[in-house]
């Protein structure tokens, strides 16, 4: 059943349980309110997930992240129902996946989901261009189409010529492009991505990282990203879910998870961020009512502008130029704020 919806996934109340005593021990949960640990103890079953809820809109790069055993990747395999929930509603594009049955499951899956795990699942006996058209050639579609949308997709991911070598003949970061592009060829609505680039070197995670946030702006996919990287998932996260013992501790923008974590466990996570990157121009400018209040009426032609959205590393190499403030406009370009040298010290030093 579909309803209308602004949200191209939608997570409602979901918890799973393991354990053959589930639902009793679910029971125990909604009506005793006992724990994680006690949930073990009386009933040997595990939380895996517990009562998560978020939105995400189409289009967005949606981070969730955790330490291992925080329950991203058992939240992530119900979007498209590898798992089944103890309990919960899940929407695509706002339909109720929990109404399918095995085959409408099936078929929904091929057509509008895409997933792609860390460790990359290619098939060895067949060639890179071969990979990538799998689910093509699942839904039916003709192999000369098959190919033709195949090199397309190897073209996206900078492969070209590499098509009709076999996966083992191929570098782990190449890999890790070539289950991208199986994965973008079957134009789905939504990506999951299970740690896709945790087993990769740094240096190619980073240029992974890179070419797949082109890729996003690009084909505009909605995407569900995994990760136990902070530095990861503030990099590419439109926004971010922290998890913890099955549930999200804290969901925000990356730029307020870092200036204002909302307890001591987040604080750890993202004690190692430095802000230049994150912190935008926003957050740490005097608006202007208030400066010119105090300061008395500016021109803004007279002092460099930046926009709101302008990293703090921007900001401060304008400094480094000038002593003069910093007017920050709008998207119209009307000036909205000004930022002091004195600002920009403070927001290095404690977050603003």
């Amino acid at each position: 059943m579909k309803k209308e919806s602004e949200f191209a996934i939608e997570v409602s109340k979901v918890w799973k349980l393991f354990g053959k005593n589930h639902k009793a021990a679910f029971k125990a949960v909604l009506e005793q309110g006992i724990s994680k640990k006690q949930v073990l103890e009386q009933y040997d079953c595990v939380v895996g997930v517990a009562d998560v809820s978020f939105t995400v809109k189409p289009g967005q790069i949606y981070c969730i992240m955790g330490l291992s055993g925080s329950g991203k990747s058992t939240l992530v395999r119900h979007i498209n129902r590898l798992l089944e929930p103890t309990y919960g509603e899940v929407l695509i594009n706002g339909v109720d996946i929990m109404s399918f049955e095995d085959k409408e499951l099936q078929r929904f899956r091929n057509n509008h989901i895409a997933m792609v795990f860390q460790h990359f699942g290619l098939m060895p006996h067949r060639s890179v261009l071969d990979n990538i058209s799998l689910s093509l050639e699942i839904r039916g579609v003709n192999k000369n189409k098959c190919l033709e949308i195949a090199e397309r997709n190897l073209h996206l991911v900078n492969l070209d010529g590499w098509g009709n070598k076999f996966a083992n003949e191929l570098s782990g970061g190449m890999q890790q492009r070539v289950g991208l592009a199986r994965a973008l060829a079957a134009d789905p609505d939504i990506l999951l991505m299970d740690e896709p680039f945790s087993a990769l070197d740094p240096l190619i995670r980073n240029q992974l990282q890179k070419q797949f946030m082109e890729l996003s702006v690009k084909m505009n996919k909605t995407t569900l990203f995994i990760t136990h990287d902070l530095d990861e998932a503030v990099r590419i996260g439109d926004r971010i879910a922290i998890m913890r013992d099955g549930r999200i501790v804290q969901e925000d923008t990356p730029e307020n998870i870092v200036l204002h974590p909302v307890d001591e466990y987040v604080s750890d996570f993202v004690a190692g961020i430095s802000r230049l990157k994150v912190v935008r121009a926003h957050s740490v400018m005097t608006k202007l009512i208030v400066f010119e209040n105090k300061y008395g009426q500016i021109n803004s032609d007279d002092y460099p502008t930046y926009a709101e959205d302008t990293p703090l590393s921007d900001l401060i190499q304008s400094a480094i130029d000038t002593e003069k403030p910093i007017v920050i406009v709008d998207k119209q370009n009307k000036p909205k704020g000004v930022i002091q040298y004195q600002d920009l010290l403070k927001a290095v030093i404690d977050g603003g």
